[in-house]
């Protein structure tokens, strides 16, 4: 069973791209997400809580920072290259936005919760 460190230095960038693929940030080994945003109680490979995280809506506000400054520039772009009709626009930009918002949002928390974990936030920091 491999542990995950306790004391000393956690490396950002794995636990970042752990998170962001689903995998347990501190070992890798496992899934993070037990349903679609919700993290599982404790690893089964290292064991870590996951329990204690406290993502909140960070989350949420990363993804829509995202979505507004890629999305926006292309509606703008294509708004001005095409004349496209009124009942196009009203569908196909919010279906867009919420399809990349459903597909950002896990990677998001995954992310935010590796950040927690390495920094040792909230519930993480394991120490004395």
């Amino acid at each position: 069973m491999n542990q995950p460190p306790t004391f000393g230095e956690r490396d950002l960038r794995s636990a970042l791209l752990r998170g962001l693929r689903g995998e347990c940030p501190a070992c890798g080994d496992a899934k993070l997400f037990g349903r679609f945003l919700k993290p599982v109680p404790h690893c089964p490979s290292c064991g870590q809580d996951w329990t204690v995280h406290s993502a909140d809506d960070m989350p949420a506000y990363l993804v829509v920072l995202i979505l507004g400054h890629v999305l926006v520039p292309i509606l703008v772009a294509v708004n001005m290259r095409f004349d496209l009709p009124m009942w196009l626009d009203m569908a196909l930009w919010p279906g867009l936005a919420l399809i990349l918002a459903l597909l950002m949002i896990q990677p998001a928390k995954g992310m935010v919760i590796g950040f927690q974990w390495a920094r040792r936030m909230h519930g993480f920091a394991g120490g004395r």
